[in-house]
């Protein structure tokens, strides 16, 4: 019997459309060691109708530029002009991350440091115009321990 959500397809998918996605799935391999699961070219041209990868065991599907598709919608976010979204991935280590992403290619938004609400973050875009994040928990925190926290750190700006 088939199964109605494929096994590996149970959590929310970020699907980024990217242009061009070949390059961005070589560049997603060398930036968070992504795992390419599978590439479906579009019979008309080079661009890719649909790709799969994986980031921290996690699936993303990607896609080329297609605004002759989807009411217009399947742009990238160069096409658009930029991305209201950011991607978040906790990690390990923030600074070793955030060093290999530039390393590869990604452009600094906001540098590693450690926050107000307890975790070490870092973000980044990527070249093909979607934003990164990463983050460490360093301490847990209540939430007037955090309010706190954003005073102190919004006093010193």
């Amino acid at each position: 019997m088939t199964k109605p959500i494929p096994d590996g397809y149970e959590s929310l998918i970020p699907h980024l459309v990217c242009s061009p996605c070949s390059e961005a799935i070589e560049f997603y391999k060398k930036a968070f060691g992504a795992e390419e699961v599978m590439r479906m070219p579009n019979p008309m041209d080079d661009r890719l109708m649909h790709a799969e990868m994986r980031i921290d065991g996690k699936m993303i599907f990607l896609n080329d530029d297609f605004p002759e598709y989807c009411g217009g919608k399947s742009q990238s976010p160069k096409s658009l002009g930029g991305t209201p979204v950011t991607i978040h991935r906790y990690v390990v280590d923030v600074d070793a991350v955030f060093q290999k992403a530039i390393e590869a290619g990604a452009t600094a938004l906001m540098p590693p440091a450690d926050m107000f609400w307890g975790d070490r973050y870092a973000s980044v875009t990527d070249p093909f115009g979607h934003h990164w994040a990463f983050a460490k928990h360093l301490k847990d925190m209540t939430p007037d321990e955090m309010a706190k926290a954003m005073k102190a750190a919004f006093s010193q700006m």
